[in-house]
């Protein structure tokens, strides 16, 4: 087994030590790979296209991290959710778009203020924690594999998209922006969940969530793409 985790002198991922703690008190033989710094810790994740650590491989399978290997096990991990079965799950999104839907009907601003809010909110998330975000994004969208400013613009991108459909800006060039970033997430989506076989975690809410990376996020992307059709319509 080999164990590849977190631990500089600022941090000590608790996870990390976690799936230590677990394999050695299941008596399992493993090799400790300290990852010592956050630059090497993206190294490591950006090369076996994943968005989190601990990972724990054994031989050259991937097991994945502490709850997989909980999993794997037969143990119940103390993050892992009944719902998902390995510690992800669709909640955080779900939360998102559940706390915009009742702002926009408190608000009586209807579906075109839903989705402003939602994007909005999905937005803010990414600008609280942009370097999580960029982590994760870069394993499977096609313009930031390009060009890394990609993945510096977007949260404020779709943030400025957010705002305009919440204040109903005449704008067309915003519409036009909309649908390319809409477009553009759904095929960077596809290519990595259903051409490629990728498993992922979404990058949609930040980098600090484990949201799988698919239907959802597509969804999410034609959302998008859907609002800046509108956005070009008359009387928008």
């Amino acid at each position: 087994m080999h164990l590849y985790r977190l631990d500089t002198p600022d941090h000590h991922c608790p996870y990390g030590e976690r799936a230590r703690q677990l394999l050695k008190e299941r008596g399992i033989p493993f090799q400790d790979h300290r990852l010592t710094s956050q630059e090497e810790a993206e190294q490591f994740q950006a090369t076996h296209g994943v968005t989190t650590t601990p990972q724990v491989f054994a031989g050259t399978e991937r097991i994945g991290g502490y709850s997989d290997l909980a999993v794997r096990l037969g143990v119940v991990a103390a993050d892992q959710d009944p719902a998902s079965g390995t510690g992800r799950s669709y909640r955080p999104v779900l939360a998102v778009f559940g706390v915009a839907a009742l702002a926009a009907w408190t608000l009586a601003i209807g579906v075109v203020g839903f989705m402003g809010l939602a994007v909005t909110l999905l937005a803010t998330l990414k600008v609280m924690d942009p370097r999580a975000f960029r982590r994760g994004f870069r394993l499977y969208d096609l313009l930031m594999g390009r060009w890394k400013g990609y993945g510096v613009l977007y949260p404020w991108l779709e943030l400025l998209v957010g705002l305009a459909i919440l204040g109903r800006w005449p704008l067309p060039a915003l519409g036009v922006l909309a649908i390319a970033i809409g477009l553009e997430g759904a095929l960077s989506v596809v290519r990595a969940v259903w051409i490629e076989k990728r498993d992922l975690d979404c990058a949609c809410i930040g980098g600090n969530n484990r949201t799988p990376l698919g239907a959802l996020s597509l969804l999410e992307n034609g959302a998008m793409a859907a609002m800046g059709v509108a956005m070009l319509l008359p009387g928008w």
